[in-house]
């Protein structure tokens, strides 16, 4: 009889329901990429903002794998990369918020501004930049797999993981960008563009400047 473990046996030992709860806490709460992709909901439309939704989702697919498999240990193993990484991501985020700063100092109606991002393409580069540059994604991932599965998981389980955070993922993200491109959002974003415009900017540079003087290591 082989002594190698049954693959189904290893997914009974793990809490599917418990590490989706904890991925779905982390994905649903407001931070910087539910708020971009609410932001480009409301200002480019909705392909734009599922675009970004696909971009967003497609780097947290990344982060996900990378630290099922490991490479997440790697990362923060060499300080230099992480702290590159966390340089860029709290620069794009300052970059964000000077740019929602800037249109909510500009009067009138924008709402028409569909140049926000000129193509999907670039909607979707920004939602997988935004995710990529963002180290507290690969903390929470190392986390997550790191509490969650047994050090002995199978191929099998690590990618059913995998997957079935990646499916939830995704419909959180282009759950954000369906609601926010609704025409009642849309319609009390056109009464408050500059309100809404004011708190982005002050939720990126939060943001931004958390995960510049976080000390994560």
């Amino acid at each position: 009889m082989s002594s190698r473990a049954d693959p189904a046996a290893m997914l009974d030992d793990i809490n599917l329901p418990l590490i989706l709860l904890a991925a779905l806490l982390a994905t649903g709460s407001p931070g910087p990429a539910t708020l971009n992709i609410a932001g480009t909901a409301m200002t480019s439309g909705r392909r734009h903002a599922l675009a970004m939704a696909s971009g967003v989702s497609t780097g947290s697919l990344m982060w996900s794998t990378a630290a099922a498999f490991g490479l997440g240990a790697v990362m923060l193993a060499n300080a230099w990369v992480f702290e590159a990484m966390r340089y860029f991501g709290a620069g794009y985020l300052i970059f964000l918020a000077v740019k929602s700063a800037k249109s909510a100092l500009t009067p009138g109606d924008l709402a028409t501004r569909g140049g926000a991002y000129s193509s999907v393409k670039h909607a979707y580069a920004s939602g997988l930049a935004l995710h990529l540059t963002n180290p507290k994604a690969i903390l929470f991932f190392g986390s997550l797999y790191a509490v969650g599965v047994p050090a002995q998981a199978s191929p099998l389980t690590l990618l059913t993981i995998i997957g079935a955070v990646a499916v939830q993922s995704t419909l959180v993200f282009h759950g954000y960008a369906l609601l926010f491109s609704s025409a009642p959002a849309v319609r009390v974003y056109l009464r408050l563009r500059r309100w809404f415009e004011g708190a982005f900017a002050l939720a990126f540079g939060y943001a931004g400047f958390r995960i510049l003087t976080a000390r994560l290591g």
